[in-house]
């Protein structure tokens, strides 16, 4: 693992972004806790994500489809089948499980020991449903979120009053029985994804493949991401899912390398047909005016929540000369600075009073916090010098701090910093409400 990646853990756990799971246990494979930060910027992702699809865009509602469905629905999708299945070979020796296609060599990367010859294996979560253990209760927890969306699509369609083209997007988790999970929140087994199946004439299918491509790579510019380190890739017919028809992957280039962060696919008619064949329930759409009937095609977009985190952490940390003011640069120890954009940081503002055994100046600052409260999103720190102050406040990716200070006292205005210029203005306290808000539209 790169040392930009071993610093971008250490700094997510130690500003509470993100910690082991069970750490107190000795923590728990490929599991992940999301601290008050990793929550907040989580969160903002989803709310972005959920913005684009539900406000900026035309025709798209939106679904919270069960987790646990019938086993039937992961038949019907081909997830109970080999094709949805990772090839595995066990080291004899050390009896350790390796993926077939990550093995370079013919024998045991950790101990050099002989492999068995590959077996399939399952990547669906498997439970029980009831009070007894065995094949008449068998479940699964599910291995992809659009399969909900597949199976309602009548009741959404018809409850809404929609016709193609329409989408209906969802966020939710979703569990893989991940044999090889690596590089930090990257692949692990209990992942959320934010889904969004367009349902299309399937004539108009090109049309709308292109349409969605672009949408998605602008979602991410327009959220700050590097354009050098974003790039859409269409993956040849050998190496795509079985049902795609074409498929794209957005990809990051991480510290351990160019990696998918979003799929988009044409998945064709074969999810509704597929269920239709199983369910014997009709999924087709029947234009009574234009006096045809077709099975919709659908263009999917899948984005994974925590892969999506990973790309904007890892695209807003900065490593910068220490003691750095407006004005000069220092040459002292680095200093973290994390330039998330205005939609994403945890924080929009951090009330700092000057002095913290001032007690005028410790409650006019509670006065402007509570100002600000209902509007904004907030931390108040009275501790430390006021630079290492602000310091703290630039590492987790505030963007605004607001120093209470003696003349506050005197004119009832304050001292309003920006993160990223490190420039300083004088706003009134009456004013900020407005002054603030037109800086994070």
């Amino acid at each position: 693992m790169t040392d930009l990646m071993q610093k971008i853990i250490s700094f997510s756990k130690r500003r509470g972004f993100v910690f082991p799971s069970s750490e107190i246990y000795g923590g728990f494979n490929s599991s992940y806790d999301f601290g008050p930060l990793g929550v907040l910027l989580k969160n903002n992702i989803k709310k972005s994500w959920l913005d684009e699809m539900l406000k900026n865009q035309e025709n798209i509602v939106g679904i919270d489809a069960a987790i646990l469905m019938s086993p039937k629905v992961w038949q019907a999708s081909g997830h109970l089948t080999a094709g949805f299945a990772d090839e595995l070979v066990e080291c004899k020796k050390c009896h350790k499980r390796f993926k077939l296609d990550e093995l370079e060599e013919k024998n045991c990367p950790e101990c050099k020991g002989e492999i068995t010859k590959p077996k399939q294996f399952n990547l669906m979560m498997k439970t029980f449903v009831g009070s007894t253990e065995d094949e008449n209760t068998v479940a699964y927890l599910r291995a992809e979120t659009c399969q909900g969306i597949y199976v309602n699509f009548k009741n959404v369609m018809n409850s809404m009053r929609l016709k193609p083209p329409f989408g209906i997007a969802q966020i939710g988790k979703s569990f893989r029985n991940e044999i090889t999970t690596k590089n930090f929140i990257f692949r692990m087994r209990e992942f959320e994804q934010m889904e969004m199946q367009w349902f299309c004439d399937p004539k108009e299918v090109d049309k709308w493949f292109d349409y969605w491509k672009e949408q998605r790579l602008n979602w991410y510019y327009g959220l700050g991401i590097d354009k050098k380190k974003l790039r859409a890739i269409e993956i040849p017919e050998k190496e795509r899912a079985h049902y795609a028809k074409k498929q794209v992957d957005i990809e990051y280039e991480f510290p351990f390398g160019w990696q998918e962060i979003e799929g988009i696919h044409n998945r064709g008619d074969w999810d509704l047909t597929q269920h239709s064949k199983s369910s014997g329930e009709s999924l087709s759409y029947k234009d009574i005016e234009a006096e045809k009937e077709f099975i919709p095609y659908i263009v999917e977009t899948s984005v994974g929540v925590e892969r999506s985190l990973l790309a904007f952490l890892t695209d807003a940390y900065f490593e910068v000369d220490g003691g750095r003011t407006e004005t000069t640069e220092s040459t002292k120890e680095k200093e973290i600075i994390l330039k998330l954009n205005k939609k994403l940081a945890p924080f929009q503002v951090a009330i700092l009073p000057l002095l913290k055994n001032k007690p005028e100046l410790i409650k006019k600052a509670k006065q402007v916090y509570k100002i600000l409260k209902p509007h904004f999103m907030l931390q108040y720190d009275e501790s430390g010098s006021i630079g290492r102050r602000y310091r703290r406040q630039d590492e987790i990716g505030t963007l605004s701090c607001i120093t209470i200070d003696f003349d506050t006292l005197d004119n009832n205005d304050v001292t309003v910093r920006d993160r990223d210029t490190m420039k300083q203005k004088r706003v009134k306290i009456d004013e900020l409400v407005d002054y603030l808000s037109k800086r994070f539209i």
